[in-house]
């Protein structure tokens, strides 16, 4: 194992008490760039805050009388967050660069809030919205407290009140929630949830559901909780359908219940939707399609630091709209962005290590939970009868894997930085496997020849490619989306070359991103290309391994059928079909050694097939950062899971004077 691979071992267990009051601290000190309820912060720290301060411009309009003291904005019990390196000062712009709506998960990982929170590293689960849960020993029901006093950012309570209308008037609505998701489901059936108190609620499954807690943590910012007071207006229940679907028609939408999405309900609804409250530390203030972006402090935004200062320092954030990633990079070295970690890239690694001085930055190393860079998918629900049948067959695609020289892959791309691997987890997280991350991997073109030949694929056309077994020239297509992650082109020109040299012709076809996301979701791709990330904590997102995640496109309608609990997709078989039973038993087993020895056979199960062929994984990420631009934590890591860069506390970020 190199030293790069030992220094980017990340140790992760997913520890959660099914039997559990409030979340314990055991440290004897708190814990630079973590999450702390005000009187455990005030019991580890051995101080108090005395009383609370706010960015001056929120000054400003307490003094005209247009927002209530500070002292009113705060909720009774706030989340305290504990700076990586000191308190910081109030003020500044931040700049960043994005690539539009269809790059919403920039903003999104920035402000998202939710019920609970992972700490960072992903090892447990921290509070957030909720202060406080109780977990029966069944692992059935769960009670959470919400902070009392914690408020959207027009300054109206959130209550349960809120927690029930996303429950009863979304979730179990169903034109607006046709399929119920998954990690409010446990044995087939859809949770319960109660209102207990003003800020308590209960949530209650037919069977057990043991993974609940980690699931919350990862979920989208509107789970559990959308503002009753603000999405009623949208909602037949408590405002005339005629009406909405007058104001639908208008919006350019043709029922009711896009409206409704529009305006709050969908991951997007905040970015398009100014008027949208949140519980973010920045909202929108300007138009997303605008040439830069605006997100503005909220003023209700409910965590502090040490020193009783309101979170968060920074007052506005400046998204800038370019074409590519590409110009995000040049904008980067010419120094005018501030901090960003999207859409850098290690092929990007030399060109920003050398422009660092001529910038006035720094370039961070964060380590990724990316088992591969690029993961190749070819897909099991492929149209074409012929292909299907040739993907279908594991020889094949054992075959296309170890024609594939991953090391030179590795010096030539990635620098050297990278490991030549298999598709797999990466080291040091749960149920990491170093069989799975060397299995057909090894580069052996003759030998990936000879499998090729015994399957009966030996003839040729003029040109030296195989034929398929319908005599047409055996062409795989590979579809990928453009202008994203920057290695991803290069490292698939030498793909074709290797898979050339073995008789199989490519063709390589970039595509916008949004448009790939919906060929994938149709399944109506030859070969999908994504990374296989969300290794972090895998329990908690097993999407890469289930299918589900159709943008790694290896069995998409396969994963819609699970998915949809066999109303769409189609239908699985054999191996893969064993794999959704298997999760089945993982997802109501309360007995921690019995589910993982289920999860280890899936991952089994994964070994065997080699559905998704690795290339090269476990990179480090750079992350520039202006020198003024503070308390960004070193060696964080990146995973989708964690929500980077949610998991560096983005509210604690300041500019240094």
């Amino acid at each position: 194992m190199s030293l790069l691979k030992r220094s980017a071992v990340l140790l992760i267990t997913i520890v959660m008490a099914l039997s559990s009051s409030s979340l314990a601290f055991s440290q004897e000190k708190v814990i630079a760039g973590e999450y702390y309820n005000l009187s455990d912060y005030e019991k580890l720290a051995g101080k108090k805050i005395g009383k609370y301060s706010e960015a001056p411009m929120l000054a400003d309009l307490v003094k005209q009388g247009k927002l209530p003291p500070v002292e009113q904005r705060i909720p009774k019990n706030p989340l305290v967050v504990t700076p990586v390196e000191e308190v910081g000062q109030y003020g500044g712009t931040w700049r960043r660069a994005w690539l539009g709506l269809s790059d919403q998960w920039g903003p999104n990982k920035i402000c998202v809030e939710h019920l609970l929170m992972f700490d960072k590293s992903g090892t447990k689960v921290l509070p957030n919205i909720a202060e406080s849960w109780n977990v029966s020993r069944d692992a059935r029901v769960y009670t959470f407290k919400i902070r009392e006093g914690i408020k959207w950012s027009d300054g109206t309570p959130l209550t349960t009140d809120d927690v029930m209308f996303w429950y009863e008037d979304v979730i179990l609505n169903k034109e607006l929630t046709p399929n119920v998701p998954l990690w409010l489901t446990s044995g087939g059936k859809t949770c319960e949830i109660e209102k207990v108190d003003t800020y308590t609620f209960r949530v209650k499954f037919a069977q057990p559901s043991p993974l609940f807690l980690i699931n919350i943590c990862k979920q989208g910012g509107n789970a559990f909780f959308l503002p009753k007071h603000y999405m009623k207006q949208f909602h037949p229940k408590y405002t005339s359908k005629e009406e909405i679907e007058k104001k639908a028609k208008e919006a350019g939408f043709q029922f009711w219940y896009q409206l409704f999405d529009a305006r709050g309900m969908n991951s997007n609804a905040w970015l398009q939707n100014p008027q949208l409250p949140v519980l973010y530390p920045w909202r929108a203030a300007s138009s997303p399609t605008a040439t830069t972006m605006i997100l503005e402090r909220n003023p209700y935004y409910w965590k502090v630091d040490p020193a009783g200062n309101q979170l968060p320092y920074i007052d506005k954030i400046a998204q800038a709209l370019l074409e590519n990633r590409e110009m995000i990079v040049m904008k980067a070295i010419s120094g005018e962005i501030d901090m960003q970690m999207r859409h850098m890239s290690l092929s990007d690694y030399t060109l920003l290590m050398e422009n660092r001085a001529k910038g006035g930055y720094r370039v961070l190393q964060w380590k990724q939970g990316v088992g591969a860079d690029v993961m190749i998918c070819l897909n099991q629900n492929v149209k074409d009868p012929v292909l299907r049948k040739l993907f279908e067959d594991r020889r094949f695609r054992q075959a296309l894997s170890i024609a594939i020289n991953r090391e030179e892959i590795n010096q030539l791309v990635y620098l050297g930085l990278g490991e030549p691997r298999q598709c797999s987890l990466i080291s040091g997280v749960a149920f990491y496997d170093p069989e799975w991350e060397k299995m057909w991997a090894e580069y052996d073109p003759k030998r990936a020849s000879e499998i090729l030949d015994k399957m009966g694929l030996n003839k040729k056309d003029k040109e030296g490619f195989r034929l398929r077994p319908d005599g047409k020239t055996l062409t795989l297509t590979i579809t990928f989306p453009s202008g994203v992650f920057g290695a991803w082109s290069d490292v698939l020109e030498m793909v074709e070359k290797y898979w050339k040299a073995i008789g199989v012709k490519v063709a390589l076809q970039p595509v916008e991103r949004s448009l790939y996301v919906t060929r994938c979701n149709a399944g109506d791709l030859e070969i999908g290309v994504w990374n296989f990330d969300r290794n972090a904590a895998v329990m908690s997102d097993p999407g890469r391994l289930l299918g589900t995640v159709t943008d790694g496109p290896w069995a998409p309608l396969y994963g819609q059928w699970y998915s949809t609990g066999g109303k769409g997709g189609e239908e699985p078989k054999g191996d893969i079909k064993k794999i959704y039973d298997l999760w089945d038993k993982v997802t109501v087993t309360a007995d921690e050694n019995q589910r993982d020895r289920y999860f280890k056979e899936i991952i089994n199960l994964h070994k065997r097939n080699i559905w998704m062929i690795g290339t090269v994984g476990e990179l480090p990420q750079p992350v520039v950062v202006k020198n003024n631009f503070r308390n960004v934590p070193e060696g964080l890591v990146w995973d989708d899971t964690l929500r980077a860069p949610k998991n560096a506390r983005p509210e604690q970020f300041f500019f240094k004077q």
